[in-house]
């Protein structure tokens, strides 16, 4: 592997340096994006008994807050109970766009690296070739070590900035889905304590 690294030249660090970063954003944002972290099971009937019982006090809702993403979206409708249903709507729709922001974190890096990946070892191809042709012109074709250096350079990088894209950009693209999926969930439940508090207040 060590000799694998160093005849790829140079450009083999920053594409190493990519694929440590992909590998902890994706096992980060996978642990992040657990549905019991996002939308713990109990959540909704534990805000609807605060809703119909107005428990709205701080600790209550502070509670609900620190529980999940999920629980800050419900929390801030909570806050908004006595003021009505357009309140609410308003408060859980601007928590949403908080979260959201959340659970997408990290994933603008990830697609990056997906990106720039492939032109890392596009550009590690670039100067081996130049390094082959540059060999070619001061030796002949007589002095094959530095044409085989020059060439395992090109291919090495190219290889290895594909393999770290390839997983890169799969894992974006389902991470990214998976964040639609958890922010639709959570609309649905908050509207859920909407109509649930419109029903409470009388609005």
């Amino acid at each position: 592997m060590l000799e694998l690294i160093q005849a790829g030249g140079w450009l083999m660090l920053p594409i190493l340096a990519c694929s440590v970063v992909a590998l902890a954003i994706i096992v980060e944002r996978f642990w992040t994006l657990r549905q019991n972290r996002i939308l713990p099971e109990a959540l909704r009937g534990r805000a609807w008994r605060l809703a119909y019982e107005k428990q709205l006090e701080e600790r209550y809702l502070e509670a609900l807050k620190e529980s999940s993403p999920l629980g800050r979206i419900l929390a801030a409708g909570l806050y908004a109970l006595p003021h009505g249903r357009s309140a609410m709507a308003e408060a859980v729709e601007d928590a949403g766009r908080h979260e959201a922001h959340r659970l997408e974190r990290y994933l603008n890096t990830l697609g990056t690296i997906a990106a720039i990946s492939p032109l890392l070892g596009l550009l590690g191809t670039v100067i081996g070739m130049i390094k082959v042709f540059g060999a070619i012109s001061a030796e002949g074709m007589g002095d094959m070590p530095a044409l085989s250096g020059g060439i395992a350079e090109a291919l090495i990088t190219t290889a290895s900035g594909i393999t770290v894209a390839i997983p890169a950009l799969i894992a974006y693209r389902y991470l990214r889905g998976l964040v639609d999926a958890r922010v639709v969930e959570m609309e649905q439940e908050a509207m859920l304590l909407i109509e649930a508090g419109s029903s409470v207040s009388g609005d």
